[in-house]
């Protein structure tokens, strides 16, 4: 019976474990679910009789290397830069790794070393990373092996609420890690666009949106994420005219956002004073212009040049921000007041369902002829333990993790997911859990 070692129970996690549980009498496995928290390993195992839970942490070092050496494939849901001690351990004892994370620069230097020992790294396979890489190469192969050439890739994705689940007016909740919403985005965004580089700093980062209208679902906008250039290299494009990736919201979300951006509520780099004795009201009143009489909603409408009856400020009303409520915290930055905050308005009810939706849109020359490509993934989620967003990540490792067990993968060395060999059998059997790119001949402006 071979043994798979999964890192990490977290809300991410639910449907690989489900998936790998699943499947593990057919294959023969045996599950080992490792968390910091063990009785929140314990509810995702279920009583399984092919799955373990065990308490783990990732500074036990002893108890990380007899749990990878005990195994024979190492899964880390964990996050980012916990992998590396992983790594390690799946080096030294010689067993392949998968994360749905991006492959960081210091998991990147053992690539020569993984490939010596006959090992696979497979990193960046879950949603986005992941579903995007394999659907976009999926596009790219074709078109390449009719001898078209790309001049136009752009490619965006969003973890939103479902339209039946979507009631309040930010039409946003939380559908993974809060934290990682609330610093998104800080280090600006990169990308080229009809061959010129464009860079967007943060605070300007939620004002350069564009709006876009998919399927029968209304209209979204699109933010620029993180840095687009690199993935030229990534998908071999250097010669491409416009190569962008963004993030999808709801239309109206990025103006109230940025509010909080301009105010600097996000950030995360020093902790307020006094916070065991502040209100939400007395929080938001550092951050504007002292005077005798104005209230605080008044002082932030004349400070941003927003109508106190704007959709926006009523968005920021929703949140509580303005209220005497306590915070309730005794040290925190500005950006963990902020979450504490939201994630008491955002979070997704008992019956509650979350959404996915994946767009690529790709311009092309064939027989010297202009084409269009729309590609569109729409999930949406069961509840708020099987999301949409948890599948859409555990899924795609699930897959990976079945076909490295059968050998089916040929590929070493520190890999994300852009070979046919990975991406075909994986994009396939997703096919066959609903996870379906709908392809439209469209036109767009770019």
């Amino acid at each position: 019976m071979k043994k798979i070692l999964v890192l990490g129970a977290g809300r991410s996690s639910t449907t690989l474990i489900q998936y790998l549980l699943d499947h593990s009498f057919n294959n023969k496995w045996k599950i080992v679910l490792g968390d910091i928290s063990e009785e929140l390993a314990l509810q995702k195992i279920k009583d399984h009789p092919n799955g373990k839970a065990v308490c783990f942490n990732i500074r036990d070092r002893k108890l990380r290397q007899q749990l990878i050496e005990d195994t024979d494939l190492v899964i880390s849901m964990l996050p980012q830069r916990m992998h590396y001690p992983v790594a390690l351990g799946c080096l030294k004892f010689r067993k392949h790794m998968i994360t749905a994370s991006y492959v960081s620069p210091k998991i990147k230097r053992l690539d020569k070393e993984v490939k010596k020992h006959d090992l696979l790294f497979l990193n960046e396979i879950g949603l986005d990373p992941g579903i995007d890489h394999m659907s976009a190469m999926r596009i790219i192969d074709r078109i390449r092996s009719q001898g078209g050439k790309i001049t136009v890739f752009d490619s965006s994705t969003g973890g939103l609420v479902a339209p039946e689940s979507d009631n309040n007016p930010w039409h946003y909740k939380f559908t993974w890690n809060p934290r990682n919403v609330l610093l998104a985005g800080q280090d600006g965004a990169r990308f080229l666009y009809n061959c010129r580089f464009k860079h967007i700093p943060y605070h300007k980062l939620f004002q350069r949106i564009e709006t876009v209208k998919i399927q029968d679902m209304g209209n979204f906008e699109i933010y620029p994420n993180r840095d687009s250039l690199k993935y030229q290299s990534t998908y071999d494009m250097f010669d491409i005219k416009t190569m962008f990736r963004g993030t999808i919201r709801r239309s109206g979300f990025c103006a109230a956002w940025d509010v909080f951006v301009q105010l600097g509520l996000t950030d995360d780099t020093y902790l307020i004073e006094q916070v065991e004795n502040m209100t939400y009201r007395d929080f938001i009143n550092i951050y504007l212009k002292y005077h005798k009489h104005l209230p605080v909603e008044k002082k932030l409408a004349a400070y941003l040049g927003i109508k106190e009856n704007s959709e926006v400020m009523k968005r920021i009303q929703w949140t509580g921000i303005f209220e005497e409520t306590l915070i309730g915290l005794k040290k925190a930055t500005p950006a963990q007041i902020l979450q504490k905050l939201l994630e008491s308005k955002w979070k997704l009810d008992p019956d509650d369902k979350d959404m996915i939706v994946m767009l690529h849109r790709i311009k092309y020359i064939l027989n010297g002829e202009k084409n269009n490509i729309w590609t569109i993934l729409v999930v949406i989620g069961s509840d708020p333990e099987n999301t949409a967003m948890a599948k859409t990540v555990g899924l795609p490792v699930g897959i990976a993790a079945k076909l490295i067990l059968e050998d089916r993968i040929s590929a070493r060395g520190i890999q994300i997911p852009l070979l046919k060999e990975i991406y075909e059998p994986v994009l396939n059997e997703l096919e066959e859990h609903g996870i379906r790119f709908i392809e439209e001949d469209r036109e767009f402006d770019v």
